[in-house]
C-alpha cells in the first residue's frame, strides 16, 4: 500500500473547519462518522462565527508580535483565553515566548470577540 503525496501542510483554525465540513455535509448529503462527530463537537464548543474568527485572526495580525505564525493566531482564535497568564500559559510547551505586554495586547483584542 502506497502513502499518499502530502502536497501542502498548512494549520486551520476550528471555524474554517466547521465551515469546510458544513460545505461537504451540503454538497454530499451526509457526513461519514468522524466527521459527524467532529461537526457535533464544534457545534458545541466554537465560540465564534466564521467571519468574525477571520476579523480576529487579522486584528491579531496587526500587532505584529515576534514569530508569532499563523498556527499560534489560529490557536488563540479558537480557545480564545481571557486572561494574560492564560495566553503564556498556551505557549509554554512552545520555544515561543510572549511579553507580558504582548498577552495584554492580545486578550484586549480577544475580549472585543468573546461577547
Amino acid at each position: 500500500m502506497t502513502k499518499p503525496n502530502i502536497i501542502e501542510e498548512k494549520p486551520i483554525s476550528m471555524f474554517d473547519l466547521k465551515e469546510e465540513l458544513d460545505k461537504n455535509k451540503k454538497d454530499m448529503g451526509e457526513l461519514n462518522f468522524r466527521a459527524e462527530r467532529t461537526s457535533e463537537y464544534l457545534d458545541e464548543f466554537l465560540k465564534i462565527k466564521s467571519k468574525q474568527g477571520k476579523e480576529l485572526i487579522e486584528k491579531l495580525k496587526e500587532l505584529n508580535i515576534p514569530r508569532l505564525r499563523d498556527q499560534h493566531l489560529f490557536k488563540l482564535a479558537d480557545i480564545m483565553p481571557h486572561k494574560p497568564e492564560l495566553v503564556k500559559l498556551l505557549f509554554q510547551g512552545t520555544p515561543l515566548t510572549i511579553t507580558d505586554e504582548s498577552c495584554k495586547k492580545i486578550v484586549k483584542i480577544i475580549e472585543e470577540y468573546r461577547k
